[in-house]
C-alpha cells in the first residue's frame, strides 16, 4: 500500500500538463515553419511525409527537422536534469549551469579538441560526461568544505566559482590554438543549428539511460523532499538514491552539452515553471519538465532566427538573455539558507 506521504496531492493539475503539450506542439510547428525562408504548413507537411526534392522540402527534411528533434532531446534532458538536481539536493537554484556542470563539460570537450584532435559528437560525449561528473564532485566538495554543510547558497557560490574558472580555462585553451578556436567557437556559444541527425543519434543512448534512471527515482524524490530521516523511514536510502541521481544528471547534462554546447537556464527555469503549473509531485513534475524544456528551447531558437533577421542568434545566447531575469526573480522569491 502506498504511503500517504507519497500519494498524489490535490494540487497536481493535469490540465496544465496537456497545456504544456500544446505549447510544445506550437513550438515544434514554429521551428519547422519559421526561418530565413518561411515555408508554409502545407509544404512542410508534404516534406515530412516524403515529398519531392524541391528546395523547400530539402530545407525542412535536412535542416529544420534534425534541428527540431535535437532541440526536443536536449531541452528535455536539461530540464529533467535540473529537476533531478533540485529534488535530490532540495536546492531551488540547482541546475546544470548554475552548479558549473555545463561549463565543466564544455572545458573537457575543448581539452579533447586541443590535445586529442577530437572533432565528432561521438568523441565529445565521453569527455562531456567526464567533465560533468568531475564538476559535480568538485562543487560538492567546495560547498561542504570544513564543518559546514552544503547549503543552497554555498552550492550556488561554489558552482558560480567553478563555472567562471572553467569558462576562463576554456577561453585560454581556445586562444592558444587556432584549430581549437575554429572547431569550438560556434559550439561553445550553445546552438542547435547546423547539427546533422548523427549528432542526435550519438548522444541519444546516454539521454535515454539518464531518463530511465530519472523515472526509477520518482518515488525517492518525493520521499527525499520530506527530509532524509523521513526518506529512511519510508524505506529509501538517501545516499544510494543521490548517487543514482548523480549518474542520471551526468548522463543527461553531459549528453546535452556534447550535442548542443552549454545552454543556459533551461535546466533552471523549466522545473520551476513546471512546479508552479503542475505541483510538486515528481510523477507529474518530471513529464512536465520533459515537455516544457523542449518548448522553451525551441521558442528561444525561433526567436534567435527572427530577432536579427537575416542573421541568427545562437539559442544559447537567447536563453541567457531571457534567463537572467528569471534567475533574478527566483533569487528574490526563494528563501535561501545561508551557510
Amino acid at each position: 500500500m502506498t504511503s500517504p506521504s507519497l500519494r498524489a496531492t490535490p494540487g497536481v493539475r493535469f490540465p496544465w500538463l496537456l497545456a504544456g503539450g500544446g505549447l510544445l506542439l506550437v513550438a515544434i510547428a514554429l521551428s519547422l515553419f519559421v526561418g530565413a525562408r518561411t515555408i508554409s504548413p502545407l509544404v512542410t507537411f508534404d516534406a515530412l511525409v516524403g515529398g519531392g526534392g524541391e528546395r523547400d522540402h530539402i530545407i525542412v527534411r535536412e535542416i529544420r527537422l534534425p534541428r527540431t528533434l535535437l532541440a526536443i532531446a536536449v531541452g528535455a534532458a536539461l530540464a529533467v536534469a535540473g529537476c533531478l538536481m533540485q529534488g535530490l539536493t532540495r536546492n531551488p537554484l540547482a541546475s546544470p549551469e548554475l552548479l558549473g556542470i555545463g561549463h565543466g563539460a564544455s572545458f573537457a570537450i575543448v581539452l579533447a579538441i586541443y590535445f586529442a584532435g577530437v572533432e565528432s559528437p561521438q568523441g565529445y560525449v565521453w569527455f562531456a560526461l567526464l567533465g560533468a561528473a568531475v564538476s559535480a564532485v568538485v562543487v560538492y566538495v567546495l560547498a561542504g568544505a570544513g564543518s559546514r554543510s552544503a547549503t543552497p547558497i554555498r552550492l550556488a557560490i561554489s558552482g558560480t566559482v567553478l563555472a567562471t574558472a572553467a569558462l576562463s580555462w576554456t577561453q585560454t585553451v581556445m586562444a592558444l590554438d587556432r584549430r581549437t578556436l575554429d572547431e569550438a567557437r560556434f559550439w561553445i556559444a550553445g546552438s542547435i543549428a547546423g547539427r546533422p541527425i548523427g549528432v542526435l543519434t550519438a548522444v541519444l543512448p546516454f539521454l535515454v539511460v539518464g531518463a530511465v534512471l530519472a523515472i526509477v527515482l520518482v518515488r525517492a524524490l518525493d520521499a527525499l523532499a520530506l527530509g532524509d530521516d523521513a526518506a529512511v523511514a519510508l524505506g529509501f536510502d538517501p545516499l544510494r538514491h543521490r548517487l543514482l541521481g548523480a549518474v542520471a544528471v551526468t548522463l543527461l547534462a553531459g549528453g546535452a552539452v556534447a550535442a548542443a554546447g552549454p545552454l543556459a537556464f533551461i535546466g533552471l527555469a523549466a522545473p520551476h515553471l513546471a512546479r508552479q503549473l503542475c505541483g510538486p509531485e515528481h510523477r507529474v513534475l518530471l513529464p512536465a519538465c520533459a515537455i516544457l524544456g523542449p518548448a522553451l528551447l525551441l521558442l528561444a531558437d525561433v526567436i534567435g532566427r527572427v530577432v536579427l533577421f537575416p542573421l541568427e542568434l545562437e539559442a544559447g545566447i537567447v536563453t541567457a538573455l531571457l534567463g537572467a531575469p528569471v534567475l533574478i526573480i527566483l533569487v528574490r522569491r526563494v528563501r535561501l539558507v545561508s551557510g
